[in-house]
């Protein structure tokens, strides 16, 4: 087997790894994290400086984000499709149940988020407006896009194959690569191993980003509160930003309709420890 090379670093608060044939050059390194930057600069709702932390504060209509809609247009595809369960003002929700911009983990109960987001957040592909201070969160498939956008950002220097992995939401170009799907009471066994050639897979899982009494970083929107049904998910889609959004959407109802209509392959287990899939998985389970 050829011996490909391997690009480790931190950014927004999770390890990247970029695995291409020939290693890259420190232009193309300055390129990625210059993307980085740019992205957390706006769409960062832990940093008091982004463009969302401003918003959350005074409100108003700015120059849409070079991401603004393509973002939020798949925002209001899962929202619909999980009844309002996953919504981008969600942010608010999450910071008062300790997961806020100073990570106090520190519990002020559950809010669920304005449930009429559509008529407070407008947006075109020339302007995005926060009708009232309202604090957008894009984790639901922020991190799938900006792996995307790394991809892409790689283009004139990645050669042949390359992986783009961001802590789990990785994006394949090229392949095949085989990846394990970690089980989500115990990260050193996986429960079943997929393929995934030219295509993104995302996953998530409510072991992760938890603190205090069950708390996690997965609410549902629509009344603040952590879920309990499902422990993880795992999505395959032609981008990371879709297969991002698909895994969310997984954990509520809804959720497969959706990864069904964008033709994402699924993989969820449930609180009890029963695994599902999508008719079209072609993922390896141990069961």
């Amino acid at each position: 087997m050829t011996e490909r090379s391997v690009w480790r670093f931190d950014a927004i608060g999770t390890v990247w790894e970029v695995e291409t044939r020939h290693p890259l050059p420190e232009e193309s390194r300055d390129a990625v994290a210059a993307r980085i930057e740019d992205f957390d600069a706006i769409w960062s709702r832990f940093r008091p400086d982004s463009l969302v932390a401003r918003l959350a504060r005074e409100g108003g209509a700015v120059p849409a984000p070079a991401d603004a809609a393509a973002m939020l247009d798949a925002y209001a595809e899962v929202s619909r499709a999980t009844d309002g369960a996953v919504n981008p003002l969600v942010g608010e929700s999450l910071a008062r149940r300790g997961y806020d911009a100073t990570y106090s983990f520190a519990d002020r109960g559950p809010t669920p988020a304005p449930a009429d987001w559509r008529a407070i957040v407008h947006w075109s592909d020339t302007t995005l407006e926060v009708r009232a201070p309202a604090l957008l969160d894009v984790g639901a498939l922020g991190k799938g896009r900006l792996v995307d956008l790394v991809l892409e950002t790689l283009a004139p220097w990645a050669q042949g194959d390359v992986v783009v992995d961001a802590g789990g939401d990785l994006a394949v170009r090229g392949g095949p690569q085989r990846v394990g799907l970690e089980h989500p009471y115990d990260p050193r066994r996986a429960i079943g191993v997929v393929e995934v050639t030219d295509a993104a897979l995302c996953a998530s899982a409510t072991n992760r980003r938890a603190w205090g009494d069950g708390l996690h970083h997965v609410l549902d929107a629509r009344t603040g509160e952590p879920v309990r049904a499902i422990v993880a998910t795992w999505a395959i889609g032609p981008t990371a930003m879709r297969a991002d959004a698909a895994a969310t959407a997984l954990f509520f109802d809804g959720g497969p309709a959706l990864a069904h209509d964008w033709g994402a392959e699924w993989v969820r287990m449930t609180s009890d420890g029963r695994v599902e899939w999508s008719p079209d998985s072609k993922a390896e389970l141990f069961t």
